[in-house]
């Protein structure tokens, strides 16, 4: 099953967050119409790839082409429609910058599989259900519902001071009217009841007047106490759910609703600024003692001013955090001379400011950091903010071109570059812009979430390691002191984030036990993981007992020969994994003969091996694993193909396949069968030539268990055979068993 196919089987709760990424830079058609083609695409090796990724891009084209045409002939007017629309997308946004559709495609097809992941893996950590509370869920409620009603409440107000001018023009004009009498007719009996109606119609002003103020000063009152309590609230809670995905965690989702709120209540504060500025014209026009607009009209002014500059302030947030293109699901970390891509949203969203706001970036601006290292950004550090590139027509501007230089020191070399050092330094990127409307002057600034710095790729599984704590440790936006002092985390959120690197980096998550096994491999013993606090030492920089590499690089080995070798495997669940040798024993034990299961190597970094049980002539149990296989021997052959073919030599026995059952009792072939490659072809006899003269050579898949009395073969003796011995196994091993490679040692890993 595709996929797509598996995500339209998701629940709706799962289905919304689908449709949170799909936009018109990558529209949802063409994923749905294209859905096997695009899954069949390398588009993360296109994304570091121009040429690959032009080529992509032009087959996306023509994939485009033939779908029109066959919707054309079924005169489907609407998919027509759409599919002409996507073409002339694809051709003139991408055309100059095929990489960029090749990041989104990746990014696309990895959120679906962290979709699927979260919903393969219903238990939820502490982090988690902390995101979903059903008090926040609320609050979000009442955000809008108080929005919605302040906007009311403004719009209401327009038409009180409406009537307002409408009264006061009547009192004008009667007023006028008398003064333009003769001194005798003002003192008929007519003309003193007409001024007694001016003076209850004064009266009434004044009424209508304290009364109108008084609906403005309620109206910005309320904004002021929603701006302070719950929609600060809100908006901390959308950055720090931002700050949980960046490290693998749920999708955040959330800002559209915050763009709708914030720009609602600014045109709130700019229609009341509007009615003080006409109860102004209004005072020029006619005052008299006791007036309240001079005594009240300044000071509401000065406190919407006041919210305006908040509420534009905070509006300005970094909407997709700092991240390279050739690694999207490390953000935060950027390597020096690689260029990285960030986007900055304005959540108000106003006509007039498009394309009007010029955003500055700059690196370490009011910073002191801890080291030496001062960093500048190259590339195109000033853009406009504008409607047009977003999807939905937010107010907001992507930077693609920024590259970090590192300065050269006064001594004229670069910084202390520590293995730990600089994947514990933190900097920060700044970006600055100022707002002009309506006669207010606002200058905005914002950061990104700190950043880790590397000279060189082999650094970023420590850095990456770094921006986990940072971001699971703390809410702070800019502590970049944190690792002078880097706090303790719980063992539980640390685990549900391990968890989560799984998940959104190879498709399928971590469940209890294998959580319980790694919780022992850092703590060195079975402990309540829900008490246990972990430091930073023992994540990153201590080596495992007995081994020369911490935990962390032995995880992230892991996750690197998952993606690159046995993703399908791991996806399907077919990888227990995380677990020990004295575990597997344990779980292996009373099953049928045969019955194996697959677990990382302990010992070797990015390994993985299989163990089987045996059961010996007197009633023994024995248990055999292989040599563990790292990407380089997976590279030559398919791990499925391997667990199909191997072989063993019991003694002088006939070669055979021990493998029978995938734990607790699956036939091999049920749990692997999609997965094997297509049977080789019948391999060449040695009499059928070897080109000029040369005897073809293989080699060949045995392991030979021995016992206790037989010394141990040297590799050499594996290695390629003689055609008379060749011949002699070809009588008992199968073409495929025979061209298969690999020869494995027993009880290893």
């Amino acid at each position: 099953m595709s996929q797509w196919s598996q995500v339209q089987q998701l629940e709706i709760k799962f289905l919304e967050q689908v449709d949170q990424f799909y936009d018109d830079n990558f529209p949802m058609e063409i994923r749905h119409l294209l859905a096997q083609w695009i899954e069949s695409q390398d588009w993360e090796a296109a994304a570091n790839n121009e040429a690959m990724a032009m080529i992509l891009l032009q087959n996306l084209i023509i994939q485009v082409d033939e779908q029109l045409d066959r919707v054309s002939q079924e005169k489907n007017l609407l998919l027509i429609h759409n599919l002409k629309r996507v073409r002339k997308l694809l051709q003139g946004k991408y055309h100059g910058n095929p990489m960029h559709i090749a990041v989104i495609i990746s990014n696309c097809l990895r959120e679906e599989r962290r979709i699927l992941a979260a919903a393969s893996m219903p238990v939820q950590g502490p982090l988690e259900k902390s995101l979903q509370n059903s008090v926040v869920s609320e609050r979000q409620r009442n955000v809008e519902h108080k929005v919605s009603a302040i906007k009311n409440s403004a719009q209401m107000t327009d038409q009180d001071v409406k009537y307002l001018e409408d009264l006061q023009e009547e009192f004008d004009f009667r007023y006028k009217t008398i003064q333009s009498l003769e001194q005798n007719d003002k003192n008929s009996a007519l003309i003193k009841q007409e001024m007694l109606a001016l003076q209850a119609m004064l009266n009434t002003l004044d009424y209508k007047r304290k009364e109108v103020l008084s609906k403005i000063g309620r109206v910005i009152h309320e904004i002021d106490m929603l701006m302070s309590n719950m929609l600060t609230e809100e908006l901390l809670d959308w950055k720090r759910r931002q700050q949980i995905a960046c490290i693998g965690g749920p999708l955040h989702g959330g800002l559209d609703q915050l763009q709708n709120c914030f720009t609602l209540l600014a045109e709130s504060l700019f229609q009341v600024r509007r009615q003080l500025e006409k109860l102004d014209e209004l005072l020029i026009r006619l005052t008299y003692d006791g007036d309240p607009i001079p005594v009240q009209r300044p000071q509401l002014l000065e406190k919407v001013n006041f919210l305006l500059y908040n509420l534009f302030r905070n509006s300005f947030v970094v909407e997709r955090q700092p991240c390279m293109p050739t690694h999207p699901q490390r953000p935060m970390v950027l390597k020096t001379l690689i260029q990285f891509t960030v986007k900055l949203r304005l959540l108000i969203k106003l006509p007039e400011l498009n394309y009007q706001i010029r955003v500055k970036a700059t690196i370490d601006k009011n910073v002191s950091t801890v080291s030496n290292r001062r960093f500048v950004l190259c590339g195109t550090h000033v853009k406009a903010m504008n409607m047009d590139e977003s999807a939905n027509g937010s107010l907001s501007v992507e930077f693609r071109h920024l590259q970090p230089k590192e300065m050269k020191t006064s001594a004229g070399s670069k910084g202390n570059e520590g293995p730990h050092m600089v994947t514990e330094e933190l900097h920060s990127i700044s970006f600055e812009t100022q707002v002009c409307l309506y006669g207010l002057t606002i200058n905005l600034e914002t950061s990104s979430l700190p950043v880790v710095m590397i000279s060189n790729v082999s650094q970023l599984p420590n850095a990456w390691a770094s921006i986990i704590w940072y971001n699971l440790s703390t809410n702070d936006p800019q502590n970049l002191s944190f690792f002078n002092n880097p706090p303790a985390a719980t063992l539980s959120q640390l685990l549900e984030v391990l968890s989560w690197q799984f998940s959104s980096y190879v498709g399928r998550g971590l469940n209890s036990e294998q959580l319980n096994m790694l919780a022992e491999k850092l703590t060195g013993k079975c402990v309540e993981i829900h008490r246990l606090y972990l430091l930073w030492g023992l994540y990153l920089m201590e080596h495992l007992p007995g081994k020369s590499f911490t935990f962390w690089v032995w995880l992230e080995a892991i996750l690197d020969l998952i993606k690159k070798h046995i993703l399908p495997l791991w996806i399907d669940g077919y990888i227990m994994g995380f677990v020990s040798k004295e575990k597997e024993r344990i779980l292996l034990k009373d099953k049928t003969p045969g019955t194996f299961l697959l677990r990382f190597s302990e010992s070797n970094l990015g390994g993985i091996t299989f163990t089987w049980v045996d059961q010996l002539e007197n009633g023994d149990v024995t248990f055999h694993s292989v040599e563990p296989y790292n990407k380089g021997r997976l590279s030559a052959l398919p791990f499925a193909d391997i667990l199909r073919d191997y072989k063993v030599i019991m003694a002088d026995n006939v070669p055979e396949n021990p493998l029978k059952y995938l734990y607790p009792d699956i036939p091999k072939d049920k749990a692997f069968g999609k997965h094997y490659s297509c049977q080789p072809n019948e391999v060449s006899k040695p009499s059928d030539g070897g080109g000029k003269g040369y005897v073809p050579s293989v080699f060949i898949p045995v392991s030979k268990i021995l016992n206790d009395s037989t010394e141990p073969h040297s590799p050499s003796d594996l290695l390629p055979m003689s055609p008379s011995v060749y011949a002699v196994l070809r009588e008992h091993l199968s073409p495929t068993a025979i061209e298969t490679a690999g020869v494995s040692s027993t009880d290893a890993g």
